[in-house]
């Protein structure tokens, strides 16, 4: 069989490169080099990643927090501290996950990675302070996902808890974004019919 790259192998597993390099970090897998330096991939290679993490004993335990934008970072603060005492008094020992971003962007870098590590066998339990800060729409897909992935989600807060405000920048973000796309394409198009009137 042709050896994968890494991206390929990546894709293979449902993971992120990154992951991959962890793992060969973790001794999980050895890839083999070509002369260049690059890594390459066999599915005895996959074998042993499947194996490593179906017998793992080092499963992390996860607290993910998030807030919308730079001007809350100070929340993001008490959130950490929040999670921590939850965690605590559940008996667990976190590793904090946090980040500034759109509840509504799912291709934030460091949810991204959490849900590769989640697919991957690596998280035993992740612990949010309200089911929107791991996404505005789709929890549920997202905890069904981890549960197919024996991972448990906590939601430490109840809903009514969560501030409306926070709601409104994302969709105002969400909004921003869209109208800077619409101004590029303006741009764009002013810029191919000026180059046709030159012409």
């Amino acid at each position: 069989m042709k050896k994968m790259t890494i991206t390929e192998f990546a894709e293979t597993l449902g993971v992120i490169p990154d992951t991959v390099r962890r793992w060969e970090r973790d001794g999980k897998i050895q890839p083999e080099r070509t002369r260049g330096g690059h890594r390459r991939y066999s599915e005895k290679d996959i074998e042993n990643v499947m194996e490593s993490s179906k017998y793992t004993t080092n499963r992390r335990a996860i607290a993910y927090c998030r807030v919308s934008s730079e001007e809350r970072t100070a929340e993001l603060g008490k959130q950490i501290e929040a999670m921590e005492f939850f965690a605590l008094g559940r008996g667990l020992s976190v590793e904090i996950i946090s980040e500034v971003g759109n509840g509504l962007d799912m291709t934030r870098p460091k949810f991204v990675s959490l849900l590769s590590d989640i697919v991957s066998g690596e998280v035993s339990t992740v612990i949010v302070a309200h089911k929107d800060r791991l996404a505005r729409f789709g929890f549920e897909l997202i905890e069904i996902m981890a549960k197919r992935h024996n991972c448990e989600v906590v939601v430490a807060g109840s809903e009514k808890h969560s501030p409306r405000y926070e709601l409104v920048n994302d969709f105002k973000a969400m909004v921003s974004s869209f109208s800077m796309h619409v101004e590029d394409l303006h741009e764009h198009e002013y810029g191919v019919v000026q180059e046709l009137e030159a012409s």
